[in-house]
């Protein structure tokens, strides 16, 4: 059987991307991090996914002492937005950005995937309905997947690793479709760039959120 490693974090987009690699016949193996992000919603959130889903699972603990994101740096405030307000992606590169954050995990997945002999990563990243961030962009996935042939003893060899992006040209609307038809548990995703209780409502990750399901005329459950 095909293996595949999923970087899942508990999204969304990441859940769905599990999903999508389960339906396409991959036993696969959940990767996640606990990289000193402000809360562990999301972090908990996968492991709940991964869990549903039948997949084994693994979380790194990895710590990045510079900060650099409102993600990882509790004085740096999050960006929030006036309820009502879809349009949250603007011509800068939002403070949740962290740096170079998808190169560090894709190289940890790299590492898993060639010690398992797994030939493909799959990662939700996305271009249509996201914050702008510039490590979910086709062009990167493409030059990574280049990288991977010179950099791995597999890709020097003639083997193959690949990096998947099987919603990198889908809208949030579309992502939540493909979710639905999969049975991909959407009550246990979380998105929110916030820890609490339920989801702020107004940061970018939530807006976004928001604008799929509300053009699809359907209730978040996250919120129930």
């Amino acid at each position: 059987m095909k293996k595949a490693v999923v970087l899942l974090s508990g999204g969304l987009d990441s859940a769905t991307t599990l999903y999508i690699a389960k339906a396409k016949g991959y036993k696969v193996s959940c990767l996640m991090f606990d990289y000193g992000q402000r809360h562990r919603k999301e972090l908990n959130s996968a492991v709940k996914i991964a869990r549903l889903a039948g997949c084994k699972y693994y979380i790194l603990k990895i710590s990045l002492p510079w900060k650099g994101s409102a993600l990882l740096d509790d004085k740096i405030k999050i960006p929030v937005h006036k309820k009502g307000k879809f349009s949250v992606v603007g011509n800068h590169i939002p403070s949740t950005y962290v740096p170079a954050r998808n190169t560090i995990f894709i190289s940890f997945a790299l590492s898993f995937a060639e010690a398992v002999g797994a030939d493909s990563i799959f990662i939700g990243a996305n271009i249509i309905d996201f914050s702008g961030y510039p490590d979910c962009r086709p062009q990167y996935y493409k030059i990574f997947n280049k990288l991977i042939e010179q950099a791995t003893k597999k890709g020097v060899e003639g083997g193959k690793i690949k990096i998947h992006t099987p919603l990198i040209k889908c809208t949030k609307a579309e992502i939540i479709k493909k979710a639905k038809k999969l049975g991909v548990p959407l009550k246990r995703t979380w998105s929110c760039y916030k820890g609490g209780k339920v989801p702020c409502g107004v940061c970018d990750s939530c807006k976004l959120r928001e604008k799929g399901f509300a053009s699809l005329n359907m209730e978040d459950p996250s919120y129930d």
